[in-house]
């Protein structure tokens, strides 16, 4: 199985959210991390937060709510949402068609930076009821800057720039996928959107882990 490597943040498990705080990577720029809002509640909470000039919302899902990607069958070996609620998602091995994956660990993550097809996903969610939760127990935002990728920690940071057009963006990876043969990364419709290949579907591109600092 290949797999690749990618820099892990290091993360804060609290009332259901996972707070990015510093870690290290491959591209030279520094991103400053501001945590600007931070709500909590029973069984859930929400955080917004800056790195660069981009500005994440993350939400967590109701345990009620259907797995965004439903062909997930165990995480670390237990039922998808039992692995969520106790936390042991951000690089523990899951099956998928009854394939064994093996996310990469902090030491492996170091040098992440891959060439590749993307592809967006999930925007048929958009006018069903309810919501999706994303693999690390996340609610999906079709319109958000995220992405879903089969080997990196969850959450990661990365930078993704559209090798057809020059344009480059930040997303936060909290879910897996995708699963199709050819392609390295899922984006969110409204990333896809920002990078200039909603329509087309598919672009070449360049992934590299980023420094983010607290």
């Amino acid at each position: 199985m290949n797999r690749f490597a990618s820099v892990g943040l290091t993360v804060l498990f609290v009332g259901g959210l996972f707070l990015p705080f510093a870690s290290c990577g491959t591209v030279s720029k520094a991103y400053r991390y501001t945590k600007t809002t931070v709500r909590m509640a029973i069984g859930g909470g929400k955080l917004v937060y800056k790195v660069g000039e981009f500005t994440f919302n993350v939400v967590t899902a109701p345990l009620d709510w259907p797995l965004l990607r439903g062909e997930i069958e165990t995480i670390d070996g237990l039922p998808p949402k039992d692995a969520i609620k106790q936390g042991r998602v951000k690089n523990a091995p899951y099956v998928v068609h009854g394939r064994k994956y093996v996310p990469m660990s902090a030491e492996e993550a170091e040098k992440y930076r891959e060439r590749g097809i993307a592809s967006w996903y999930g925007y048929e969610t958009r006018n069903k009821p309810g919501g999706h939760m994303t693999a690390n127990g996340e609610a999906f935002d079709p319109d958000g800057l995220n992405a879903a990728h089969k080997y990196l920690p969850l959450p990661s940071h990365l930078k993704v720039t559209n090798l057809e057009n020059g344009r480059s963006i930040l997303l936060r990876v909290n879910d897996r996928g995708p699963f199709v043969e050819g392609r390295i990364i899922d984006l969110s419709a409204g990333a896809a959107k920002r990078l200039g290949f909603y329509e087309k579907g598919t672009a070449r591109v360049l992934l590299e882990t980023i420094q983010v600092e607290s």
